[in-house]
């Protein structure tokens, strides 16, 4: 055991999605498979628009990024949890533990700020399209993105600090599929008020403050298309933004259910599931939502795939 860990406990056994084993290799054929249509997914779409010039704007540079968020995001989990599939216990020492807590977190936490950051994008791009390329230029995407690492790593740090101050000393069967904080502070024997406190204040914070921007945005698009005379031009802007509302309402559905329940009323089995959603589905979805509703991704898809890879 690390001098630094206070525990009296070194390593913890994962409890996994399910107790029966008749469901190991189905579940693992499974998550198998959606793991390499994300990596692939992901992989795909940032080369496509890093390669392709027609995708050289701040939407698809936004998108990119979050390419980028799902893609870690999903390999922070599902290659441990794989594993754990074949194996008779799930073993994860305390500082594998903490570290997968950690970089989980960053990624979560950015993607909840990169939605609402490319929210703000759809509504300069409808309501001030005249103003788009100053508003919206390089250098501002930039700051878009480093400020949601910013308060990744923040809110990481954070969380991550306050739960290398718990004492485990009881169990140390996790009751989830990998080191989240709710079920880790379910093992504690020593105080977490600080940690409930610091999980509720955070996860308000990056859920609310995101879902506000998410909303208000989109008001002022919906009133803007709702102002569009022609059918088609409104059929346009819909279809501009129907991407990402479908990818912001997964992602915050889901991570709303887990995070802002009080602890009295949620259910850990309930919140595997909802964490499958945000966690492994969501990043699958993501580069196949924005891939088959894209108009500007599939011409730039369907030229790359007859040859003409730089134009």
């Amino acid at each position: 055991m690390d001098k630094g860990n206070n525990s009296a406990v070194s390593k913890f056994i994962l409890e996994g999605l399910t107790h029966r084993p008749e469901l190991q290799i189905p579940l693992l054929l499974l998550f198998l498979s959606i793991y390499m249509v994300t990596v692939v997914g992901n992989l795909g779409m940032i080369t496509l628009i890093l390669i392709s010039s027609l995708l050289h704007t701040p939407m698809y540079y936004l998108l990119s990024s979050l390419s980028f968020i799902d893609l870690c995001h999903s390999t922070v989990i599902v290659p441990k949890m794989l594993v754990n599939f074949l194996s008779e216990k799930n073993i994860i020492s305390y500082n594998e533990c903490m570290t997968q807590l950690y970089f989980f977190l960053i990624f979560i936490i950015a993607e909840c700020h990169m939605l609402a950051a490319m929210a703000y994008d759809r509504y300069v791009a409808i309501c001030r399209p005249l103003l788009y390329n100053v508003v919206v230029s390089h250098q501002v995407c930039f700051w878009l993105v480093g400020g949601s690492y910013v308060m990744g790593l923040v809110g990481a740090t954070a969380h991550t600090g306050c739960m290398l101050r718990v004492v485990f000393c009881k169990d140390n069967v996790i009751n989830h599929y990998f080191c989240d904080l709710n079920p880790l502070l379910e093992l504690s024997c020593s105080s977490t008020y600080v940690n409930e406190v610091m999980i509720f204040c955070l996860s308000t914070f990056n859920i609310i403050i995101p879902t506000l921007t998410i909303v208000s945005s989109y008001f002022f698009i919906i009133a803007s298309i709702l102002r569009i005379r022609s059918t088609e031009g409104k059929s346009k802007a819909f279809s501009t933004c129907s991407s990402h509302m479908a990818a912001v309402g997964f992602f915050f559905g889901s991570g709303t259910f887990m995070y802002l329940q009080p602890s009295s009323v949620n259910s850990m089995e309930q919140g595997k599931v909802s964490s499958v959603f945000y966690s492994i589905l969501v990043p699958m979805l993501n580069p196949l939502i924005y891939s088959l509703r894209n108009k500007d991704v599939k011409v730039a898809m369907k030229k790359f795939m007859e040859g003409k890879i730089f134009w």
